[in-house]
């Protein structure tokens, strides 16, 4: 009978999403020799190949292809486990994993972090800054502060209010007085992650491609351009506001979104999820005015 266990699951998957053997060995934490040997056992004890070796890397076979499905069920499983567990904690203490965005972090939310802290000594807030989307279902994060028009079906939280948006040129240029859809208007782009953003979308349907100077790829490394005089920048009103070198030139593109609070169904029980909810929750309500660009 064959005997295979869940560390065999995850080395094939590895090995499928790196597709070579030293990827795999990266992801795992392994040396590449051991990662080499133990998938040389399993097909082994297999009787069939997981894997076809050529010069564009490791491609699983059907048999392996099965396996990697398996282990995402299984890993699947494990997380919606540990979801449920963490979901049941009845105080507020622990590690609680939080992502936003770096602008939103530099320019609102720290206070906020600093008075949870004196408030909840017990919990270890882990601060994950990040332009991307997590997945929370992976609990890649617990919380997340995002500006959103619809959030992920998966989750659930709280509408903490509209956030605007504004066009912004740096002061004592050409770029805080020009038509910002004129010919003398130059912008900073966005790349990824942030390419399917609002702001990245109006840019690609109004602005020439030539009129784009720079791309970057942070809310704040955005900012940090329009106020050193690279060009304008599309800039939630919360950021562009706060920084005294800026002046808002337009209030377009309209505002298509607004800040969450959110989390998994699974973790909205946990004790530290609803203290820490509860908390940025007061403290964004009355930041309402800011995120509204008033």
């Amino acid at each position: 009978m064959t005997t295979m266990n869940w560390d065999d699951f995850r080395l094939i998957r590895a090995i499928a999403e790196a597709r070579s053997l030293v990827g795999a060995a990266e992801a795992l934490g392994l040396n590449h020799s051991t990662v080499f040997r133990r998938l040389g056992q399993i097909e082994a004890t297999l009787g069939r190949p997981l894997f076809e070796r050529s010069r564009a890397g490791y491609s699983a076979t059907g048999a392996g292809e099965e396996m990697v499905a398996l282990a995402n069920r299984m890993s699947d499983g494990v997380l919606e486990f540990e979801r449920r567990l963490a979901g049941q904690d009845d105080r507020p203490r622990g590690e609680l994993r939080v992502t936003t965005t770096d602008s939103m972090f530099a320019t609102l939310l720290a206070p906020m972090f600093a008075t949870f802290r004196v408030a909840y000594p017990e919990i270890r807030v882990d601060i994950i800054v990040s332009n991307a989307s997590l997945n929370l279902s992976r609990r890649d994060a617990d919380v997340a502060i995002r500006a959103t028009s619809e959030p992920p079906d998966t989750l659930v939280g709280r509408k903490v209010g509209p956030m605007a948006w504004g066009i912004y040129g740096k002061i004592g240029t050409s770029l805080a007085t020009c038509d910002p859809l004129g010919p003398d208007a130059l912008y900073v782009g966005f790349g990824p992650p942030m390419e399917e953003i609002e702001a990245a979308v109006w840019i690609a349907r109004n602005v020439p491609a030539a009129r784009v100077v720079v791309r970057v790829n942070t809310m704040h490394v955005a900012a940090i351009s329009a106020a050193a005089g690279v060009g304008l920048a599309i800039l939630p009103c919360v950021v562009g506001d706060s920084m005294p070198e800026l002046t808002r030139v337009s209030s377009r593109p309209p505002t298509t979104n607004a800040l969450w609070l959110l989390t998994h169904a699974d973790l909205k029980g946990a004790a530290r999820v609803r203290a820490f909810m509860d908390h940025a929750w007061n403290f964004l309500s009355k930041e309402k005015a800011r995120l509204a660009g008033e």
